[in-house]
């Protein structure tokens, strides 16, 4: 007899988003890491994975809430882009992790603009707004921010190092959180 399930979070395939490894496939993605750790000064292969990691983890959210993300500043490190960039070039397989393995179903296009340039359009707090938005979707997706996540996503970064909140609290913030209208007040201050 059939029944209705609700779902909690769960490690069940059908309820946590795809690996890197899955989206990419596992030539690619082995592919990807290999180059990254070959650069000089490169860093270990474990920290690769991580980067690759937060990078699949960026576009799945960009796939799926283009809505809500889509033509944001990137929230995530300069080494989190370049993997990125890396990936458009290999432009078939691109084209297929968009259409295909991403949530959204549609290609992700990259348009660089400098941090300089983006800071006197919208402004700091509403630079500081969108940030914030990528939270409560990351945890919605992967569950708490990790001490793996912590070193790619610009916005993590600075809560934990600038504000000293712990990866907890920032993986609890909803919605509802908002930037500090001067940048030198925390985010539980403001509770």
């Amino acid at each position: 007899m059939p029944t209705s399930i609700t779902h909690a979070p769960s490690d069940s395939a059908a309820d946590r988003a795809p690996t890197a490894e899955e989206l990419l496939g596992p030539a690619l993605h082995e592919e990807v890491v290999r180059h990254f750790t070959a650069k000089p000064d490169a860093p270990s292969a474990a920290v690769v994975r991580h980067q690759v990691r937060e990078c699949m983890r960026y576009l799945y959210l960009v796939s799926r809430h283009p809505d809500r993300l889509g033509g944001l500043f990137l929230p995530v490190e300069q080494d989190i882009d370049e993997i990125w960039h890396y990936l458009i070039l290999q432009t078939r397989e691109y084209r297929e992790l968009c259409e295909q393995r991403l949530p959204g179903g549609h290609f992700i296009h990259h348009r660089s603009i400098s941090y300089g340039a983006y800071q006197e359009a919208p402004g700091r707090q509403t630079a500081a707004e969108e940030a914030l938005r990528w939270i409560p979707l990351y945890t919605a997706e992967f569950g708490p921010f990790d001490a793996d996540a912590l070193a790619h996503w610009t916005i993590v970064r600075f809560l934990h190092d600038e504000l000293h909140m712990s990866l907890t609290e920032i993986s609890g913030l909803g919605d509802g959180a908002e930037a500090p209208d001067d940048p030198t007040v925390s985010v539980r201050d403001r509770a």
